[in-house]
């Protein structure tokens, strides 16, 4: 009888046919008698469909992408299931050497290890080299250069936010302004902290570019980070803060209007700190509730082999191998690509708390309050501390 399993992806094409292909290949090299139903879920139904109605336990799925801000969460629920046994059986040859350290700690906790690093990419800026001499250096000067470049008459805008309330950019947008600016978003427990004047900084700056008609695109607070990195492939957007991936997928996608055209830079740094990026990735993650684990491990550890990353790599998502990003024929196609180790070296992670997403979505309110009020920044944060750890 063929086994079916059943996997849950974030909605992005790229994804849907890496894994396809990486299937097709793990049933021609095991001659497993298998099948893989692929389903695409936009992020927040991601979370809500996996995590809050608790599918990863009731036998509906075998596989998930997961982002690494939900494992503590799902681990806390007892929704996944610890890879530790199955590496034990079947071990990776060279794991976790192959991979960069930042990708192999953040699934790490609890006395187990709880997914697989599928898909990379940290934050940077992405631009048009086209269009942009020399990348700034200061978010001063990113909103300059942005006001600059914005010819919304050439249906060209300056640059673009992704301010979907999906807990997902517009949260870490927050962050990176934050860090930049020297402040930090989370004390040393891991709990939040949004009263700084380093945070009142992010905020003025951040509401008051989404404002900016002279810099930004259009309809901002509908894009996702999905979307708004799709508007930069259509040539509508010179220069943005976005994951590494969507430069990628500029560069590559065989209907992309700037291939060719796309390079990336170190994030702006605000006034008194230093430029950082963000450490968040995709994992594959087993669900509790399968069937078919073995199965389930079999196919992840496939997926982790140095041909079916670079086949991620070349359906148009990120890989997560230092050989990959080696890779002298991918840096002929993306000729930056690696720079992705030191984009990792220079790159924050999230505290590992069960209690992210909640967060994420209360900083989501409080940015959009910011956008469509003239409430003071100071209350905003005061209101967003409150709700969060009151």
């Amino acid at each position: 009888m063929t086994d079916t399993l059943r996997i849950a992806i974030r909605r992005f094409d790229p994804f849907d046919k890496a894994i396809a292909a990486q299937f097709a290949d793990f049933v021609r090299v095991t001659g497993a008698d298998a099948r893989i139903e692929a389903v695409q879920l936009d992020l927040n139904p991601l979370h809500e469909t996996l995590i809050a109605e608790r599918g990863l336990d009731s036998g509906d799925w075998d596989i998930a992408f997961l982002n690494t801000d939900w494992l503590a969460e799902a681990v806390e629920a007892e929704l996944l299931e610890d890879l530790t046994p199955h590496m034990a059986r079947a071990p990776i040859p060279d794991f976790p050497e192959a991979w960069s350290p930042s990708l192999t700690g953040l699934q790490r906790f609890g006395g187990g290890f709880w997914g697989m690093p599928y898909h990379d990419g940290p934050e940077c800026l992405v631009y048009r080299k086209d269009l942009v001499d020399r990348p700034p250096q200061s978010w001063e000067e990113f909103h300059s250069l942005a006001r600059q470049l914005h010819k919304p008459e050439q249906e060209q805008y300056g640059t673009v936010l992704a301010l979907f309330p999906d807990g997902h950019n517009s949260f870490y947008d927050f962050c990176i302004h934050v860090w930049s600016r020297g402040g930090d978003v989370f004390d040393a427990q891991g709990k939040p902290t949004l009263t700084s004047p380093e945070a009142e900084a992010a905020l003025d700056f951040l509401r008051m570019l989404a404002r900016d008609e002279s810099a930004i695109a259009p309809g901002c607070r509908d894009l996702d980070s999905v979307q708004s990195g799709l508007l930069f492939a259509r040539g509508k957007v010179a220069l943005m803060a976005n994951w590494f991936g969507f430069a990628a997928y500029a560069d590559t996608a065989p209907d992309s209007k700037v291939r060719g055209l796309v390079d990336v830079a170190p994030l702006p740094a605000g006034p008194g700190g230093r430029s950082v990026s963000l450490n968040v990735f995709w994992v594959l993650a087993i669900a509790a509730g399968s069937r078919h684990k073995a199965l389930a491990w079999d196919f992840l550890r496939h997926c982790a082999t140095a041909p079916m990353d670079l086949l991620t790599t070349t359906q148009g998502g990120i890989g997560v191998r230092r050989s990959t990003w080696a890779d002298p024929g991918v840096n002929a196609t993306i000729p930056y690509y690696h720079r992705l180790d030191w984009l990792h070296e220079h790159a924050r992670a999230m505290p590992v708390t069960p209690q992210l997403a909640a967060i994420s979505h209360a900083v989501d309110d409080m940015l959009t309050e910011a956008l469509t009020t003239d409430r003071p920044t100071p209350a905003l944060l005061a209101q967003a501390q409150a709700r969060i750890a009151p």
